[in-house]
């Protein structure tokens, strides 16, 4: 990939990164990556030391990173964690990272945790919720973060607006960024039967600072219903590469990041992936330019 020079603390350039996984972490110390830039879940590294701690800060110091939360749980009933704040916020300045997200979720309630990223209803009163919340993690940071759509498997009778609605309501309240994941956009619209282009087309680009892939599974049961789950354990699919190269003809180019979280492949194949769309990225680029 044609990155420039890393320059830690400047911003991520727009081009493709992977997903790191400690399973990856000494290759990449040993041997180097040719993918442009890391993203690391925040969680993995929240001990107050050890070896994952020590890889993580050495890959700071060769190549770009962005943190990733998991379990924060910005749609939560209960208060934000404060402990899981104090911990995020010693991580960020230890390692100094060019981008902090976080999901559109939530995730517990009454002290009761869920392994899922649990979508939200689309309602002024959910915004509301998660803009305070956004807010108070912005202030504990001192740093603007981004927040994820995500992919979901129902659909709330009490929502009000659509899911881009939602996205962009909540970004501009609380003045953070978005993490535009391409591929939940395309599960969902599969799944809830809209158009995923209506999506794209809606989002605000000025605040698109990242963007999302991974693969998915397709699952048809003895009815013929047809569903898609986001397991990120395969390679990205034809619709949601064509809907990426969509999705940058309209807002440029963008820092990508493939994500693949279970059934992990060797690190040359995740690379693959992240040339894949470096390639596009590459071309959009040209066409943005001419």
């Amino acid at each position: 990939m044609n990155a420039p020079p890393f320059n830690r603390g400047a911003p991520i350039p727009a081009h493709a990164g992977i997903g790191l996984r400690a399973e990856y972490e000494r290759e990449i110390l040993q041997s180097g990556t040719r993918a442009a830039w890391l993203e690391a879940h925040s969680e993995n590294y929240f001990g107050p030391g050890g070896r994952p701690l020590r890889n993580l800060q050495m890959l700071a110091e060769r190549l770009p990173l962005s943190l990733h939360g998991v379990g924060l749980g910005l749609g939560n009933a209960d208060p934000l964690d404060r402990a899981h704040l104090a911990r995020l916020r010693r991580l960020v300045n230890l390692v100094q990272p060019a981008l902090i997200s976080e999901h559109l979720c939530w995730n517990a309630h009454a002290g009761h945790h869920f392994n899922d990223l649990l979508p939200l209803p689309y309602t002024e009163e959910a915004v509301a919720h998660v803009v305070e919340r956004i807010v108070q993690l912005q202030d504990t940071l001192g740093r603007r973060i981004l927040v994820e759509n995500v992919s979901c498997y129902l659909q709330f009778e009490d929502s009000r607006m659509t899911e881009w609605a939602f996205v962009n309501a909540i970004a501009e309240q609380a003045d953070c960024d978005i993490l535009l994941d391409v591929n939940n956009i395309y599960v969902n619209a599969c799944n809830h039967g809209y158009d995923a282009l209506d999506f794209i087309h809606a989002v605000d680009p000025n605040r698109v600072g990242e963007i999302h892939l991974a693969g998915h599974t397709r699952r048809e049961f003895d009815d013929g219903t047809v569903i898609r789950i986001d397991t990120h354990d395969q390679p990205v699919c034809e619709g949601v590469w064509s809907l990426y190269r969509q999705t940058l003809e309209r807002l440029g180019p963008r820092p990508t990041l493939i994500e693949w979280d279970a059934a992990l492949p060797p690190l040359g194949i995740l690379e693959a992936e992240a040339l894949a769309a470096e390639r596009i990225l590459t071309e959009v680029n040209r066409e943005h330019a001419g």
